[in-house]
């Protein structure tokens, strides 16, 4: 009997997305395949949020041991047998491990590091061969249907053949100005470069936890924070920082929220829609799923259990009442009054364990979202799109509170402030340094106001299907820009009479709405021109998928994502 020949598995890329995928694969009790992970990096697990390109020694997590699936081991079991010079130098004891609390992302990322490296024994104890190419870029992927592989070409012009591909290469930021205009930043990261000492105002773009990110790092190289007799954290500029500043700029002005205590760590909740449940509604509605369905399913009628009261306050609105009211209650407060609030509702969250739960339940209802997005019309993802997920991006931010504590002080120091810009703001490049940043104020009028330094930090950009790293899977067709269809075409052409460039009309009379990135299936498998999927190629990178994965939450998207992936493959 000829024996069967062994399955040749490829990830591209060594993070957090890849470590999840290798171990589903190491767990999958199958034995006829090898892999090799290329990594651009020289280390595995850390991916850019947890090693030098995304973090500092003085960045955290916003997940704590608790939240995060357990690898081989959990954190708390692997720092009893961490470097002590690591555990030293984060001030971080495994006799007295608290489970609930946030951790220095390098940190964080050395145990990433050391789960894969527990990983490959298992793996080699299976006798799955791994194949591990460090500092290994991958130039381009071109698909063989002929021969049903898929050729991985690295950029010395080795090319290696597979029979399946994973591509798991996460962030992106690309460079537009960087490089040419002096004091202008395309990201935070790496957070080296912009520990800067300045004596002048800097200019940050967003409120998210990027703009946290750049914030922790300026604030140590211009002063530092230190605690009064009360135990109270203030900041103090340096003699040669007077005059520095930060100032963000958000389009609605406001905050994101405070770190809680979580009733499930894992963000799921058994009462949300099954797979099923989004099959037989498409079959009622047309093949489409609404988003009215989604939000009444996954979010409203979960309260008429778990908060009567809150249920009554919300059971009459939809998306658009819904998150009116609740941008209603965040304007009335002035920014960092709310912070201060929010802080303290945080605080006694945590120490009676006690949820926040309607935040709590909107973070759940945002990760839901993912698998129904597909579906959406193009009318439902607009709606989405404008309302929902602007105040989903504030509430489910989860901003640590040490990192509060920190934001508190720099204001009350006058060193840090926010501004609303709205929608419709300008960066224009200066001629000679910097920016001068463009917005209408509150009171309607048009301000402009130069900076000498200028960092971008609205997070990881959602990039279009031509922003794509493997370039013969576009001039081959391989993969398809993704798009919505419109259910009202009336709506569609007043879309198009409006300047909206991303409302096409195919040759068929139908109306659609591109959305970042490229077209996936619901295993995560790239689809051609033709529509039809390809069987060897996935991709779970989270910058070319945002068109159809509104919300992708860090581990909890490399979790759900690797195990749709592996189960397709097996």
């Amino acid at each position: 009997m000829k024996k069967k020949a062994k399955k040749h598995i490829a990830i591209l890329g060594g993070g957090p997305s890849g470590l999840f995928i290798y171990k589903r694969l190491v767990e999958a009790n199958l034995h006829n395949f090898e892999v090799t992970i290329f990594e651009r990096k020289n280390q595995l697990g850390v991916g850019m949020p947890y090693s030098k390109e995304g973090a500092s020694d003085e960045h955290i997590t916003n997940v704590s041991d608790n939240e995060v699936p357990d690898f081989v081991n959990s954190i708390e079991e692997w720092s009893k047998t961490a470097p002590k010079a690591l555990l030293d130098k984060y001030k971080i004891n495994p006799e007295n491990f608290n489970e609930y609390k946030v951790l220095p992302r390098l940190f964080f990322g050395a145990y990433l590091q050391a789960q894969f490296e527990l990983l490959t024994t298992k793996a080699e104890e299976k006798g799955i061969k791994t194949d591990i190419r460090l500092n290994c870029k991958v130039e381009d992927l071109i698909y063989k249907k002929a021969l049903n592989k898929v050729w991985v070409k690295i950029e010395n012009q080795s090319v290696f053949k597979f029979d399946e591909v994973i591509i798991a290469t996460g962030h992106n930021w690309p460079h537009l100005h960087e490089d040419k205009v002096s004091g202008y930043f395309d990201s935070p990261y790496p957070p080296a470069k912009i520990a800067l000492k300045l004596n002048h105002p800097v200019a940050i773009k967003g409120s998210s936890l990027t703009a946290i990110d750049a914030i922790r790092t300026l604030s140590r190289k211009n002063g530092t924070f230190q605690k009064d007799n009360s135990g109270k954290l203030f900041y103090k500029l340096n003699r040669d920082s007077t005059e520095f500043k930060m100032v963000m700029h958000s389009r609605n002005g406001m905050l994101p929220a405070v770190r809680f205590h979580l009733e499930d760590s894992h963000l799921k909740n058994d009462s949300l829609l099954t797979i099923e449940d989004f099959a037989k509604h498409r079959a009622e509605n047309n093949g489409f799923i609404s988003l009215d369905f989604v939000f009444e399913k996954d979010f409203k009628e979960i309260f008429k259990e778990k908060d009567p009261s809150f249920y009554k306050q919300i059971k009459d609105l939809d998306v658009e009442g819904f998150v009116d009211a609740m941008m209603g209650l965040r304007e009335k407060l002035e920014p960092f009054q709310l912070l201060k609030a929010e802080y303290a509702q945080a605080q006694k969250s945590i120490k009676y364990k006690e949820s926040v739960y309607w935040k709590e339940m909107l973070a759940i209802l945002s990760f839901s979202m993912n698998y129904p997005a597909k579906y959406f019309s193009a009318e439902d993802m607009m709606r989405l799109q404008k309302k929902l997920m602007p105040l989903i991006s504030i509430v489910i931010a989860f901003v640590p509170q040490s990192s509060c504590e920190e934001l508190i002080a720099l204001n009350e120091a006058g060193v840090l402030e926010i501004v609303s810009v709205g929608n419709d703001s300008e960066i224009e490049i200066a001629d000679e340094i910097g920016i001068i940043y463009h917005y209408t104020n509150e009171d309607n009028e048009e301000i402009a106001i130069p900076f000498k330094t200028f960092i971008d930090c609205v997070g990881q950009p959602h990039l279009n299907y031509d922003k794509f790293p493997f370039k013969s899977l576009i001039s081959n067709h391989e993969i398809t820009p993704a798009r919505l269809k419109f259910k009202d075409k009336k709506l569609a052409e007043q879309e198009i009479s409006n300047q909206n460039e991303n409302v096409e009309q195919d040759n068929d009379g139908e109306f659609y709405l591109r959305v970042p990135g490229i077209t996936i299936n619901d295993d995560f498998q790239i689809v051609n021109r033709e529509g039809k999927v390809n069987p060897h190629i996935f991709i779970m990178a989270v910058p070319y998928i945002g068109g159809f994965n509104p919300d992708y939450s860090g581990i909890d998207f490399c979790e759900e994502a690797s195990k749709r992936i592996i189960a397709k493959m097996i």
